[in-house]
């Protein structure tokens, strides 16, 4: 059953509550907005929220039998934390270009990682392959109802913390975590998922009902990097969000930028788009909208340049 109700996902927060992080949300007087900061989760993503919700509710067996997944860096960090809390060994396959820091961190949790030529797409079918091969559960980063009702906790968090909110930002890739977002929304609240340009797939499926076309490009945002599995239940499910935005990788990297120098909170790409999207006049500055950030998990390299180059007095646009 690939539906996911506010039942599945009350049942995921109430399994997962002693692992994981209520995360703050504090209130951007710049930008008239609201910021949910994930990063500041355990592994520094959202991740754990499904893992957790999945590997728990695997039988003894699967468990035993071990898992593969495949993942650009921050759902292998959640699927190695669940692995390791339930006794489970966990192999992830990762695209050969997956930043340093997110494969030292799987490692750490202690996943056998294995790079795989190519991009995320490339690892997660050679992941499919050989867990069917092997007899394993494939554990995917979105095509599970399990893993977005745990991604969907969040949404109950947001009701709470945020109860008047009219629409949330919601960076988007596979399209598990608008899902879930969605399914544990309001009726009031519009939720809106956010891409890069450089990886636009879900973005063209919601606005012409077609990915083939698509050309992926280098991303700041690898976490949202990457195809969409064939038959994947987010495919239909991303057509109950509001909209579908794209953001560019100058856009990407200033909003990096601001969220250390204003907030001092460390962001990586995937977990930024939101900040993009409003830094650029997309949301009133009405205090209702409430940007997401999904992580933090960024070459400490990386970051330092980026916030040099994007110093502290960027211009905001003022457009309300």
């Amino acid at each position: 059953m690939n539906e996911v109700t506010r039942a599945d996902i009350q049942s995921a927060r109430t399994l997962i509550a002693p692992y994981i992080r209520n995360t703050p949300v504090t209130y951007d007087e710049s930008l008239g907005l609201w910021i949910k900061w994930e990063n500041q989760q355990v592994t520094g993503a959202f991740k754990p929220r499904g893992a957790l919700n999945k590997m728990f509710l695997l039988s003894p067996e699967e468990r035993a039998r071990g898992v593969i997944a495949a993942s650009a860096g921050n759902h292998g960090q959640g699927v190695a934390l669940a692995a390791k809390t339930a006794t489970a060994q966990v192999t992830v396959y990762v695209p050969e270009a997956t930043p340093r820091i997110k494969v030292e961190k799987m490692q750490a949790l202690g996943a056998e990682v294995i790079r795989f030529p190519g991009l995320f797409g490339d690892a997660e079918a050679e992941a499919i392959r050989v867990a069917k091969a092997q007899g394993k559960v494939f554990v995917s980063p979105y095509n599970d109802p399990r893993i977005v009702a745990g991604a969907g906790t969040i949404a109950l968090e947001l009701r709470e913390q945020c109860p008047d909110a009219e629409r949330w930002l919601i960076p988007t890739g596979g399209g598990g975590l608008p899902m879930g977002m969605v399914a544990g929304a309001a009726a009031s609240v519009r939720v809106i998922g956010v891409q890069s340009e450089a990886s636009p797939f879900l973005y063209h499926e919601f606005h012409h009902g077609d990915m083939s076309k698509v050309v992926e490009l280098p991303s700041l945002a690898d976490g949202l990097a990457g195809a969409v599995e064939p038959g994947a239940i987010t495919i239909a499910a991303i057509h109950g969000a509001a909209d579908m935005w794209l953001v560019t990788e100058t856009q990407i990297a200033e909003a990096i930028a601001y969220a250390y120098h204003q907030h001092g909170q460390v962001v990586e790409g995937s977990g930024a788009v939101g900040i993009a999207a409003a830094l650029n006049g997309k949301v009133p500055k009405d205090g209702g909208t409430v940007v997401l950030v999904t992580g933090g998990n960024i070459d400490p390299e990386r970051h330092q340049k980026i916030c040099a180059d994007y110093g502290p007095r960027m211009n905001v646009d003022t457009r309300d």
